[in-house]
């Protein structure tokens, strides 16, 4: 009951109220020394009746709702309709969600405030902040994020997904940023932590268990289904969904980077840390960062390693894009090593192409000098053979055999005569022919032929022998001529005697 029902329940009001119904609200205050609002209230409460309360239709089943609810807290109220509608049950599921909210026992967990030393312990867990579109490709947005547990110094990295190599790739990058790293991590239990669970026993993933033996930094999971247990992790990816990505726009990733650690920086480190008023994060931090565990002397490496091959192109597929490779690498088992923002391509532990990561799809990324490379082989190759030698040495026999060949001459026999000619005549001498040829309109190798007929024959070209370097060495010695004459008078002689004999 309020103030006001009680005062208007005083005798003195209620004596001086059947003295005076007659009076106005504000004489009956004046007489009585209180306010006119205690006084209208006083009257409105006379004329007040309450209504009883209609019963609902859910009250004869509460007692077997609160049974149920004492031996399953965690049961749906649509699977108690359920069971109700069995026994007879005729009201709506809205009305029995507010009586199974009412009697749903609450079994709350009590719970102590945890407290770590400096350098010791640090919570990971990934934040997941929707899809962007890359070009062509729908890329998940993911953010790793990391915070000692002493300081609350954050790490924090966008990602477009959630592989092994990335999760390895934040850690790495967090302990360079901080210069050290913790003792202890407390992990929620991910496929990339964990693989398999029964009980305490745990069989952790291979690659995570490199870590921490390279870092030298003990992995602890935390029970199944208590997020609480690393609250502190959970509360700085609310802070940065609050803080830092509400209301903000990105073009590349590199950008939402920049402005995170940006963020980290001037916001973050910068707020009241919550172990004492008297501190920031960042001041905090300062103080842990000397006895946190030293980083070692090396990187862990954390590229991506999957074995590739091209059976036909000089391209091998990775992540959704085509990589070009060198032409004679095709055919040959190679190995794809993939950073965050390059992908190399290796033979053995030779380095064949190096390119710049796309997160695009579909994708051709090329390198010039291989696309140049099979090129040049294929000219290669075509020069190999008699139209190919031919275009190479008189490139207008091209447009000569396209034309007798419109005209219903054989391309074969048409080149064969050409490259004779070549050999006859020379390269200077048979494009000058096929020249006048076109300009008197006959495709033709005879007519090429007739033409250059009608020039003196050049003389003989000397051999060449650049193709055949062991003939260059061959040593020949020079005869007598008197020889040759000796034994063209000796076949004259054996002539001569036969025509007697007959």
């Amino acid at each position: 009951m309020s103030l006001v029902d009680d005062q208007s329940r005083n005798p003195r009001i209620d004596s001086t109220l059947l003295l005076c119904r007659a009076w106005k609200i504000g004489t009956i205050a004046g007489q009585l020394g209180v306010h006119s609002d205690t006084v209208r209230n006083a009257i409105e409460s006379e004329r007040f009746h309450s209504a009883p309360i209609r019963p609902y239709l859910a009250d004869p089943y509460l007692g077997f709702v609160r049974q149920i609810l004492e031996q399953h807290p965690r049961l749906r109220a649509t699977r108690i309709h359920a069971m109700l509608r069995d026994r007879g049950y005729t009201g709506s599921i809205v009305q029995l969600r507010r009586a199974v909210a009412r009697l749903r026992p609450n079994k709350q967990e009590p719970l102590l405030q945890l407290h770590t030393l400096a350098g010791e312990q640090a919570q990971v867990d990934w934040a997941h902040f929707g899809h962007v579109m890359v070009g062509r490709a729908r890329r998940a947005l993911s953010c790793f994020v990391m915070t000692l547990s002493y300081s609350r110094a954050l790490y924090l990295e966008f990602f477009f997904d959630q592989t092994m190599e990335n999760f390895l790739r934040g850690h790495v990058h967090g302990f360079d940023a901080w210069g050290g790293q913790p003792r202890v991590i407390l992990y929620d239990n991910l496929k990339s932590v964990v693989l398999e669970r029964r009980g305490d026993q745990i069989h952790f993933h291979p690659r995570l268990i490199e870590l921490s033996g390279h870092y030298h930094f003990a992995a602890r999971p935390c029970q199944v289904r208590a997020g609480n247990q690393k609250g502190r992790v959970e509360r700085a990816i609310r802070y940065v969904r609050d803080s830092f990505w509400a209301g903000r726009v990105f073009t590349t990733l590199a950008e939402c980077n920049r402005q995170a650690w940006l963020w980290r920086d001037q916001v973050a480190h910068q707020r009241r840390w919550p172990g004492g008023d008297h501190h920031t994060v960042a001041e905090a931090f300062s103080e842990e960062q000397p006895r946190l565990l030293p980083p070692p002397q090396h990187r862990f490496p954390t590229e991506c390693i999957v074995p590739v091959q091209s059976r036909k192109t000089i391209y091998v597929r990775f992540d959704l894009n085509d990589y070009s490779i060198p032409p004679q690498a095709v055919g040959r088992p190679l190995t794809l090593v993939a950073s965050d923002t390059t992908v190399r391509i290796l033979d053995g532990s030779a380095e064949l192409a190096r390119h710049v990561r796309s997160y695009d799809r579909h994708q051709l990324v090329l390198d010039p000098a291989h696309q140049d490379a099979v090129l040049a082989l294929k000219r290669k190759a075509f020069h190999a053979t008699p139209a190919g030698r031919l275009e190479q040495a008189v490139p207008e026999s091209q447009q000569l055999l396209d034309l007798a060949f419109a005209q219903g001459e054989s391309a074969g026999t048409q080149t064969s005569q050409l490259m004779k000619l070549l050999e006859n005549y020379g390269a200077a001498a048979l494009r000058r022919a096929i020249q006048e040829a076109l300009a008197r309109n006959t495709p033709r190798a005879s007519s090429v032929a007739f033409l250059l007929g009608r020039q003196p024959r050049p003389t003989p070209l000397l051999l060449d022998l650049s193709r055949h370097p062991h003939v260059a060495t061959l040593h020949v010695h020079p005869h007598d001529l008197e020889t040759y004459d000796q034994l063209a008078r000796f076949s004259n002689n054996e002539g001569e005697s036969g025509d007697d004999e007959l």
